[in-house]
């Protein structure tokens, strides 16, 4: 699946749910808060900057961000918000593009990073954070834990979210560590729409390495945003690396 035929004019316009799901009071504050308490007063730089859930809340709060974005159809719904000399935003790659300047925080949410679908790409990033960054800087990650134990014997599915006109469902290669997002979402005259989304999966220890091969060492672990503790249960980690 071609990045721009995933995340095309249709899935962007569809893609803000002011108020509901990510865009969720509850959890943009909180997301929003702590990013601008690790920026400490200095630049930022969002990898996959998408539509601005993140960016646009955080420069109203006086951070200057800035963003990298495969998705030019993602960047013209970010447009609506604001302009070009309000958040820049660089066409392209997060594993490999590079934007003028340093940064005291490079950001990555949402469980982006397995958007890159190798082991490869996925260490690239970490090494492409490491150069937008200043010395002591951070590299922030959120991102989901397999749930390879919730998978019965012989199958290969799992549902992760069951609601009203909506079932998430995701199926895993586990040879490759892979995972295809199915998302279904039934409309009220009864018919649905299916999108599809793939993924690379990453434990939170071989994060880790990727990390210590670009030059970073882990600061924190959390289950969330708020700073709840991080256990075997958790089912996300956010995850902050800083650079040596």
């Amino acid at each position: 699946m071609d990045e721009k035929q995933i995340w095309n004019d249709k899935v962007a316009d569809a893609y803000d749910t002011p108020g509901e799901g990510m865009f969720s009071p509850d959890i943009l504050n909180v997301t929003v808060q702590r990013i601008e308490e690790l920026a400490e007063h200095g630049r930022v730089l969002e990898f996959a900057i998408g539509t601005g859930r993140v960016a646009v809340p955080l420069n109203d709060r006086g951070v200057h961000v800035t963003g990298i974005e495969t998705s030019p159809s993602m960047i013209a719904k970010l447009r609506t918000k604001v302009d070009e000399a309000t958040i820049p935003v660089v066409l392209g790659d997060m594993s490999a593009t590079q934007v003028p300047g340093t940064f005291s925080l490079v950001y990555l949410v949402y469980n982006t990073i397995s958007n890159l679908l190798t082991q490869r790409e996925q260490v690239e990033c970490f090494r492409n954070a490491a150069r937008h960054l200043t010395s002591g800087g951070r590299f922030l990650i959120e991102l989901w834990v397999p749930e390879l134990r919730r998978l019965p014997p012989t199958q290969n599915a799992v549902v992760w979210q069951l609601s009203p006109g909506y079932i998430g469902l995701d199926t895993y290669d586990v040879l490759k560590q892979h995972v295809v997002s199915h998302h279904f979402k039934f409309g009220e005259d009864g018919n649905a729409a299916v999108g599809r989304s793939p993924h690379r999966y990453i434990w939170p220890a071989e994060l880790d390495l990727m990390a210590q091969l670009a030059g970073f060492e882990l600061e924190s672990r959390h289950e969330d945003w708020i700073g709840s503790e991080f256990t075997s249960e958790s089912r996300s980690h956010v995850s902050v690396y800083r650079l040596l």
